[in-house]
Parts: structure tokens; sequence; C-alpha cells
């Protein structure tokens, strides 16, 4: 149980519905011992209203974690503006960036963050590494405790390969952080030649707030897993916007939680660009994707999982 603070027992925790597994699954733990959690919801851009968070704020709650970017629909929220609230409630905040490290300028000053996580694998560093900022004079319990390895946080050898290649991504990534106005700029063609071959076709996200690398598309009707599979025959690599490829019939949580319904969920589609793509890979996307679309033998119509 979290300890006791000016006599009063802080136990509530504010996330949101959008968060990632690694977050929600956490969260769901800590409510089996003891803790309280209130999952805040989100607008149909995938954003938090600053006031729903000031408004969850108890003289119990002890964090607050609000991701910076979603991982499935790149929408960004307004994090130095939560923070400002937490800090007004003398609350801690946490802010998953693992999505948005790399992708656009991170100043945890500029964002006064008490605690903020990012990976090495979304940065172009190695897999099985990442890093947790924590802001001075906050007191954290070791993850892992016996020797003093990791500022006596993590006890154990440590990673060096992985933690030299993090922090080599790391510095490549703020070198190259000027090439996303590159790759934004293929993520729209990309947006325009989807919606030339569906005008249905609806974008899932803040297109005020998003990343400059991330779309994520609902082609009504069209099972994305579907597209998935019949693109990768062609070469090319997406994802789908519902879990059944990972054997799970249960659609997305983020897209439900932004007011999907199940099948526009099913029917999503997940483009990730980054430095190694070019132009002439988004033309040769989307003429492929309107093969698959136009292709009888190929395409599948929306139909519930089984």
């Amino acid at each position: 149980m979290w300890p006791l603070q000016t006599g009063i027992l802080k136990n509530h925790i504010i996330t949101t519905t959008i968060e990632h597994p690694s977050v929600i699954n956490t969260c769901e733990w800590l409510e089996r011992h003891g803790f309280m959690v209130t999952y805040l919801k989100i607008d149909k851009t995938g954003k938090l209203n600053p006031e729903d968070l000031k408004s969850a704020i108890t003289e119990k709650t002890c964090l607050i974690s609000v991701m910076m970017a979603n991982n499935e629909t790149g929408s960004i929220n307004p994090i130095a503006a939560l923070v400002r609230i937490a800090k007004e409630r003398n609350v801690l905040f946490h802010s998953d960036c693992v999505q948005a490290v790399g992708k656009i300028p991170i100043d945890v000053e500029a964002l006064g963050v008490d605690l903020l996580t990012m990976s090495g694998h979304k940065l172009y560093g190695p897999k099985g590494v990442g890093a947790l900022y924590i802001s001075k004079g906050i007191v954290l319990e070791p993850l892992v405790n016996g020797g003093k390895q990791e500022s006596g946080m993590r006890a154990g050898t440590e990673n060096v390969l992985g933690i030299v290649g993090l922090g080599k991504a790391a510095e490549l990534a703020v070198r190259r952080i000027h090439e996303m106005d590159r790759i934004k700029r293929m993520r729209d063609r990309l947006e325009a030649g989807i919606r030339e071959l569906m005008a249905e076709a609806k974008m899932n996200g803040n297109p005020e707030a998003l990343l400059p690398n991330t779309l994520n598309m609902t082609l009504p009707g069209i099972r994305g897993e579907s597209v998935v599979l019949a693109l990768d025959q062609k070469g090319i690599s997406l994802s789908s916007g519902s879990a059944c490829r990972a054997g799970s019939p249960k659609p997305s949580h983020a897209l439900l939680a932004m007011g999907l319904t199940e099948e526009e969920a099913h029917c999503a589609l997940r483009f990730s660009l980054g430095f190694g793509n070019m132009m002439e890979e988004i033309d040769r996307t989307i003429t492929l994707l309107g093969e698959v679309i136009r292709d009888k033998k190929t395409m599948v119509r929306f139909v519930p999982c089984r």
C-alpha cells in the first residue's frame, strides 16, 4: 500500500483508457493490491481533455500517467498542460513517451514531468533496453534489490551493449529529427492516396496533433487483417487495428475508447513510416493497396471474428 503522506493514504492513480497495455495491465495489477485507479476517457481523436484530469484528482491521488503519443493512432496529448494541473495539486506525473521519442522534440524540463519512459527499439536502437527519466528529488523503490547498479534502482550486471546502443540511437535521433518533415510529407501523401482509393476511408487520430510518421485509417467494410496479409505477400508491411492477429477476437481497446464500433476497429490499418522510406515506396503502396481493394479474389469483407 502507498505510504501515508500528511496523514492521508495516497493510493489513487489516474491514467487513460488508451494507454499501452504495459501501463493498463500494471494499473489493473495495482487495483488487485489495494489501489484505486481512474481511467479517463478521451475524445474521438484520442486526446485527453485537461479539465477531465483536473476533476479526477483527489486528496488521495499519488500518480498520474498519461502517454505523450498513442502507439496506434499517433495522437499527441498536451502533456505540458496536464503536468501543470498535476503540479497545482502536488501530484507526481509520469508520461509514456516510447512512441514519441525520436519523432518529435522532447524536453523534460519544458514538459515538467517527474517520470518519463522510453524504449530503444522505437528509435532504431536495440531491442530489450529502455530508459526511465527520474526528476531530481523523486524517490523510488528499486525494481530489483541487491547490488547498487543503475544508481541503486536495478541490481544486477548492466546490459552494457544495450545501454551503449540506446545512447547512440538517442544521439542520432537528435541529429535526424529534422528529417521528420520529409516523413510527414510521405504520410500525408499516403493518406491522400488512400482517400482517393476509397472516399469513405476515415483517419483515426487527431489531425491537429499527430506524430509525423504514423497513420491509422479505417477502410469501412474491409477486414484489416485481410489487407495486411494481402499486402505482405506483395512486400508491404503494415499492421491491423485488430488484435485478431494475436489470436484474440477483441479489436483494439484504444480505437474502441475513441468511439469506434467493433467493426470499424476491425477495419483499421496502421502505417508506420521511417527514415528509410522514400516517396516512391508510398506511391507503390497506394498502387498495391488499390489492387487489393479491387481484387475480388483477395478481398475479404468484414465479418465478425469467431
